[in-house]
């Protein structure tokens, strides 16, 4: 009995047979009006469920008909599409048709996820498609549940496979590999790679090597070529090496503000993560600072090799309070830690020119100092409402009000510029790009 229950509890019908039911059923009043199309309809009847007998048959006879199993990274990168990878296998000795349900963690809210696919007998299929997570954490992945059809589509058979597994979702490592390619020599764009006329020199010596056309006149070492007999050689300097970079990232309310889906909190642990490894990439020392109404953590720059696994696991902490930042305490931790010259890049937001002037004083305290980079956001929905097409007053109205914040954001790079402070205004899907080509430019130009 309990066999049976359990069948039950896997067995299903399908819309095919119901609209077939449907139509028998109106087939059967007509026949009350013509008693001689009584008996054509018992025997369709009759047929159909017989039908329905050898397709329950067809799918219940083989006791595991179908295999499934789902492959995917132990780590997903917050903010970028992952790939899941599902494996199907049919053992039915027929063609069979499936709906494919993966029981998908509950952030995605994918509450109408489904996969058809079409099996031969016994064969194989892998199906791929991705996810792109929007918030740091563990996501769990239920089972794989399969609904298989025979060729007569009148009942499905359901299998709840086992497949539960939980992934941690960190910061975007997969741009690390990316980006650390182009740091070597060149900087990144939407449309490629551009290079940095360097400005200047290092003073860092290197090596001397043969000269090739494109290298700096002005570094021909003029012993060296004698001694070579006359074949031009040059000096070859390097970037100066070691110089501190400290991702400074607000977690105060103004960064809980939502884009596409994540908070500006989360672009800027991304893009915080991608530029230290950057930095220790072009031989600097990365170090990080949290801070809100109250100082968070605080890492020292290194060079040391667990000094990555430190930020990451660092960063993949973070959460955003909802409370005023306190940037005087930032500029006494900032005094009293830091003692060498740096460049601090700050991650913050300000929507008003009112909020950039109360943080104003312990920025500029802070470029005394150090090399600061203020970098913070441009509103897109904003900037999206200001090129919609005027219609009526109330749109004139709201597209005046879009185009002074737009402004304002604009005056407030003006406002840093005047105290000799540099900011970036990016997009936030900018924000790494944007911030990583600053970096680079400066390293080139021997700011820092």
């Amino acid at each position: 009995m309990a066999g049976k229950e359990f069948i039950f509890k896997r067995l299903f019908f399908t819309p095919k047979l119901m609209r077939m039911l449907v139509g028998l059923a109106c087939f059967f009043v007509v026949a009350h009006f013509f008693s001689v199309l009584f008996e054509l309809g018992l025997i369709l009847l009759g047929l159909l469920l017989l039908l329905v007998l050898i397709d329950i048959l067809l799918l219940f006879r083989v006791k595991k008909g179908v295999k499934a199993s789902r492959r995917m990274a132990d780590v997903f990168s917050n903010g970028d599409e992952n790939k899941i990878h599902l494996e199907i296998q049919s053992d039915y000795p027929f063609a069979i048709s499936a709906d494919l349900l993966d029981e998908v963690p509950v952030q995605f809210q994918a509450r109408d996820f489904l996969l058809p696919v079409a099996l031969e007998a016994n064969e194989k299929k892998q199906l791929v498609y991705s996810f792109r997570p929007v918030s740091r954490g563990e996501y769990q992945f239920g089972n794989i549940i399969v609904l298989v059809r025979s060729p007569l589509s009148l009942a499905e058979r359901k299998y709840n496979l086992p497949a539960q597994k939980t992934v941690m979702v960190w910061p975007a490592f997969h741009s690390l590999r990316q980006y650390e390619l182009l740091a070597h020599n060149a900087t990144t764009s939407d449309i490629g790679n551009r290079k940095i006329r360097k400005v200047g020199h290092s003073m860092e010596f290197e090596e001397i090597k043969d000269y090739v056309p494109g290298d700096d006149l002005r570094t021909i070492n003029w012993k060296a070529t004698a001694r070579k007999g006359g074949a031009l050689m040059v000096n070859n300097y390097t970037d100066e090496r070691s110089q501190q970079v400290y991702c400074i990232i607000d977690k105060s309310r103004v960064m809980k503000q939502p884009f596409e889906g994540m908070t500006l909190l989360d672009y800027a642990i991304n893009a915080s993560l991608v530029l230290s490894r950057v930095a220790l990439v072009k031989y600097d020392k990365a170090g990080l600072i949290c801070f809100a109404e109250n100082m968070g953590q605080f890492i020292p720059a290194d060079r040391k090799g667990m000094q990555m696994s430190l930020l990451a696991e660092t960063l993949y902490r973070q959460q955003t309070n909802f409370l005023e930042a306190d940037y005087e305490k930032l500029v006494t931790l900032v005094r009293s830690r830091i003692t060498h010259r740096s460049l601090l890049i700050l991650f913050t937001n300000f929507e008003s020119m009112s909020s950039l002037q109360r943080q104003l004083p312990y920025i500029r305290a802070l470029a005394r100092q150090h090399q600061v980079l203020v970098v913070f956001f441009e509103n897109t929905e904003l900037q999206e409402q200001a090129e919609h097409p005027v219609e009526n007053l109330e749109q004139l109205y709201i597209k005046v009000i879009t185009e002074k914040f737009i402004l304002e954001k604009k005056r407030m790079v003006k406002e840093l510029q005047k105290y000799g402070i540099q900011s970036v205004l990016t997009p936030p899907k900018q924000l790494t790009t944007q911030t990583i080509n600053k970096y680079l430019e400066w390293k080139a130009r021997q700011i820092i």
